[in-house]
Formats: C-alpha cells, structure tokens, sequence
C-alpha cells in the first residue's frame, strides 16, 4: 500500500477536545492539510473562533462549538450536534487539559512550599481531576455513542509522560489524573476492541503551550527544561503532527491501549 492511502485521513470527520491552541491545534492543522472534516471544541470561544476562521480558510470544513469536557450533558450534546452535522464520527481526540501549577519543587531544585501537598486546596485538587480524568471519560463517552452502531472508530487521548513517572516540579494533582487517563485507556481499548474502535493515547513530555500558564513559552525555562531532555529542547506543538495523524489513519489499523511517548526522550532519562 503505498504511502498517501496508508496515512489517508480525506472526509474523514474528526473531533478533538482543547483544539483553540496547543496539541489540539497543531493536530487540528495536520488533519487540515489532508483533507480531514473538522469538529473543533474549546472552552476559549474567542480562541475557538479564531482557529476555525483559520483553518476554513484553508479549505476544510469545520464545525465549531464551545463546550466545556466537565459539563457532560453540555458535551454529549455538542457531539450530537455536530454527528447530526456530519452524519458520522470517525475518530476523537480527547485532548483538552489544564495544568497543576508548580510542584513541590522548582526548576531549580530548591523546594516550593506552594505546592506541597498541605497547600492543595479541594479546589484546585477536583479541577484538575474534573478536566484531565473525568473530562476524559466524557469524551470517550459521548463519542462511543456514535461509533460503537458502525462499528469503527479511533479514539486517542492526550495523557503525558507524568503518567507512568513522578515529576517534582508539576503539581501534585497532575500525576493522579494523568495515570488515571492512561489507565482508562486501556480499560477503553479492551472493551471497544470488539467493535473495531480503537483507543490510544498521545504522552507529551515538555511541550511550549499554554498548559500550565504557558511558562515554557519563556525562554529561560524551556532551557532549564532541556538540559533533562536527551534532544536538548522543549518540544513545538508541531511535533506531535506525525503521530497524530499515524492514530488517526489506517495506519494504526492493529494498535489498541497503547500509550505512545513523545518527549525527546525525557522518560528514559538522562542522556549525559
């Protein structure tokens, strides 16, 4: 099979979460450019808005909605909109994510009282579980709604290496909802395998978004970052574009639970 039908995502409808800026943008670009039909949510409605007058103008269709992943009759709803659209729903990405703040420790190593674990408040704790977990699962939710009649579907959620390894400088909350999603993903790929759905998920490590007060955007930071990652840098979005579209497409035809690493090799450690 050559190349262009293996990676082939054209008219395929696809739904990401989080898709004004970040992951989810860089993944709404790269199914743009081959032709996918686009359903963009964001909680950011002027965000949202820009994005989808952006990438129309490319010549995609794109169908927007705001939508917040922690109301869950709100959610279900946009995806019913949106199939009633479309018609189908072939893939999703459950990409929309807060981050927890700094961690018990800062970038330089010195310990942050901030965010020990005594200074969590019950807010900040079930906000972060309420979008990085549960936001998740009223994803997967809304969307095997529409998949599972047709059998076939793929589903891939943006977890992050902190789910498989502790990270002092994140905040504390991070950890939990992240490995809970990963591990939901699993549980998911077991049960929808059946019905030729497939679920997996994206692990970023460092990426310059707006996660997190977008403080990898600075300079300085990211090049704190870097000297843990083994390629030296902190990721662009854009580098999350080729595996995307690989779980987007057939070419992920026999992949189901798996959790896929892109961090330049920061979870295998230290390089030098």
């Amino acid at each position: 099979m050559k190349v262009e039908q293996l990676f082939d995502v054209k008219d395929n409808v696809v739904a990401i979460t989080g898709a004004a800026s970040g992951i989810g943008l860089a993944i709404a670009e790269v199914l743009a450019a081959n032709q996918a039909r686009l359903v963009l949510f964001d909680i950011d409605k002027a965000s949202l808005a820009a994005a989808s007058d952006r990438l129309t103008q490319t010549g995609v269709e794109v169908f927007a909605r705001a939508a917040d992943v922690r109301d869950r009759r709100a959610l279900r709803q946009a995806f019913d909109e949106a199939v009633a659209h479309y018609g189908v729903l072939d893939t999703v990405f459950a990409n929309a994510g807060i981050g927890a703040g700094p961690g018990f420790v800062g970038l330089e190593g010195a310990r942050y009282p901030g965010g020990a674990l005594e200074a969590i408040t019950d807010n900040h704790w079930d906000d972060v579980i309420a979008v990085n977990l549960s936001g998740v699962f009223a994803t997967i939710q809304a969307a095997v709604r529409h998949m599972k009649s047709r059998r076939m579907g793929r589903i891939i959620v943006t977890t992050s290496i902190a789910s498989s390894r502790n990270q002092a400088w994140i905040g504390t909350p991070y950890m939990p909802a992240k490995a809970g999603a990963a591990h939901l993903v699993r549980q998911a790929a077991l049960e929808l395998a059946e019905f030729n759905i497939t679920v997996n998920a994206i692990a970023p490590g460092a990426f310059a978004t707006n996660i997190g007060g977008g403080r990898l955007k600075s300079a300085e930071v990211a090049a704190t970052m870097s000297r843990n990652i083994p390629q030296r840098r902190v990721a662009d979005p854009q580098d999350v574009q080729g595996l995307a579209l690989l779980l987007a497409s057939r070419a992920s035809n026999f992949i189901t639970g798996a959790e896929i690493p892109i961090d330049g090799g920061a979870s295998l450690g230290r390089g030098s």
